[in-house]
Order: C-alpha cells, then structure tokens, then sequence
C-alpha cells in the first residue's frame, strides 16, 4: 500500500471515529437528558483519548492528533451535558 493510501485510511478512519460521537452530543443538548450515559465509562474513554492524543502529538502524526482532539473535545462536552442534566 502507498504511503498516500495509508495516510487516507488513516484518515477517513480519523473522520468516521471522530463523527460517530456528534449524534450523541446532539441527542444530549436537544433532549437535555443524559440518564442512560455512563460516567464513568465516559471519563475512562477520556482518559484513554488524552492519552492517544499525547502518543499522537509525540509521533507527529495528524490524522491522530486531529481525530482525538476532535473526539476528546465531543467527549468532555458529553460529560460536562452529564453532569450539568443528570
């Protein structure tokens, strides 16, 4: 596989994982319920995505550092809707 095609499977996976958590956060702010979200699998999930964010930012790479910046910044959104409509 070319560099170009692995940087784009990179990518498009950065993307797709990134944006599966939108939905959720939208569904949050809408309904202003977030009862069936788990706190503490999200701030465990966090955690783990500060982590992959650092390993991202010590390898220069940006298809990880973009999606787990983006996907850190939808997640602490999720648990501060969490906490504020719990």
């Amino acid at each position: 596989m070319s560099p170009l095609a692995i940087e784009a499977v990179g990518g498009l996976a950065a993307v797709l994982t990134t944006l599966c958590w939108l939905p959720q956060a939208i569904r949050i702010i809408r309904l202003r319920d977030a009862a069936a979200i788990s706190l503490p699998t999200n701030v465990v999930f966090a955690a783990g995505i500060a982590l992959w964010l650092a390993y991202g930012i010590a390898l220069g790479k940006w298809p990880i550092i973009a999606a787990n910046a983006v996907t850190l910044a939808l997640i602490l959104l999720i648990i501060g809707l969490k906490l504020r409509h719990s």
